[in-house]
């Protein structure tokens, strides 16, 4: 077997179930930690339809949730009462029980487009205890993370290393609407980053990416290839 360009740890579980049980352990456990050395920790998350198994696990988990700060990877720019708004989500799936003491930072300011509420938004996530405790990301079947969208007029600026920006707006044909992602540096530099995936689509759209080549035609490269360790993946069927 050829050693991919960008190694990643891959974890596979049987089912849903135990992927998102497994996923809630270690994000909490890197929760725990950071609270017990600083005092405080945050947490950034993805929206979409595959963590809502893990956020409902998640909620539930004996930290000190007042101490903890949520925060999303990145937004669509809708406002909560939209059924694609990634904030609603997670008020819906994780903001409840234990979990409901967390100070949630949502990205969507209100601002008609996500390049009005840009500065707004940077100034609520700058107040982030940092780096992020834990990171969990998701990917698309093509290759996006965040809102790294392949054809995004803002991709190369977005997956820089060296960007210094924390959020950048994005628009994309793939996107749908508009658009606000954190940048690859406070991603990668997170305590614990971790990758979401399921279903054998995903896994061999991973294994290609992984292989090397362009982050502009597959942008979780630019995770794989940055981050600091290879990159945990946990997966199932």
């Amino acid at each position: 077997m050829t050693t991919p360009a960008f190694p990643f740890a891959l974890a596979a579980y049987d089912d849903p179930a135990a992927l998102a049980r497994a996923l809630a352990a270690h994000v909490a456990e890197a929760l725990r930690a950071r609270v017990a050395r600083d005092g405080s920790a945050s947490l950034a998350i993805s929206g979409g339809r595959t963590p809502t198994r893990f956020f409902e696990t998640l909620s539930g988990a004996p930290l000190d949730w007042s101490r903890i700060a949520v925060t999303l990877v990145d937004e669509r720019w809708v406002p909560e009462t939209s059924e694609r708004s990634n904030a609603a989500l997670v008020r819906r799936h994780l903001l409840k029980g234990p979990a409901a003491a967390a100070r949630f930072v949502p990205l969507f300011t209100g601002a008609p487009t996500p390049e009005d509420g840009l500065a707004d938004a940077e100034a609520a996530v700058a107040a982030l205890p940092a780096p992020f405790a834990a990171v969990v990301l998701g990917m698309g079947d093509d290759g996006h993370t965040a809102s790294f969208f392949p054809g995004a007029e803002a991709l190369s600026a977005a997956i820089d290393p060296g960007g210094t920006a924390r959020l950048m707006a994005v628009r994309a044909e793939g996107a749908g609407e508009p658009r606000i992602t954190f940048t690859l540096p406070p991603l990668v530099a997170a305590d614990l980053l971790l990758l979401h995936i399921e279903g054998a689509t995903k896994r061999a759209v991973l294994e290609r990416a992984a292989a090397g080549g362009d982050a502009a035609e597959l942008p979780i490269r630019a995770v794989l290839g940055n981050a600091p360790r290879p990159l945990d993946v946990l997966w199932c069927p």
